[in-house]
């Protein structure tokens, strides 16, 4: 890699650095490439990134950022997962270190907020923005569903008395 393909890799994490809500460092302990393409297949689905880059080139890249925190966690072979949406990254990374012991979640940050493995893991299981969205739009219709109902619940009362009535003399 020459130094222009450094700097235009520094350039390109810098600039991830500055648009994602969430970056998640993996440490990649002898993973097959099947199990990679996996890995970045539910990281793409996720709508998130998945990348391999040399310790160095994202440490220079996370200087001055928010994710400055993350520096310490870059050690051995690492790679990072990010996203725009605070919970996707971590969400597609836990779910695919369940299903093997060759990858182990190193740490990660939540903007400015340094987060350990375990931290990475709590952020999994939290709703992403879009279920967050339908709970709320859920919310937000329930009562008027609910008014609706209460309206027309006294007219389909009167209808089924007289009804009865109507059945009872007959």
């Amino acid at each position: 890699m020459d130094r222009s393909q450094k700097a235009e890799s520094v350039a390109s994490l810098n600039a991830t650095f500055h648009e994602v809500g969430v970056v998640v460092i993996t440490r990649n302990l002898g993973m097959t490439v099947a199990q990679s393409t996996a890995l970045r297949g539910k990281v793409r689905e996720a709508g998130a990134t998945y990348k391999v880059a040399k310790n160095r080139l994202a440490k220079l890249a996370a200087k001055d950022t928010a994710y400055e925190g993350i520096i310490d966690f870059l050690t051995g072979p690492t790679a990072i997962a990010a996203s725009v949406d605070p919970v996707a990254a971590a969400k597609a990374v836990v779910d695919f270190a369940k299903t093997t012991d060759k990858i182990e979640i190193v740490g990660g940050s939540l903007g400015s907020v340094v987060l350990n493995a375990d931290g990475v893991k709590a952020l999994a299981t939290m709703p992403s923005l879009d279920e967050m969205r339908a709970k709320l739009i859920g919310l937000v219709q329930a009562p008027a569903t609910k008014i609706a109902q209460l309206s027309t619940a006294p007219a389909a009362k009167l209808a089924r008395v007289f009804q009865a009535y109507a059945d009872k003399a007959a």
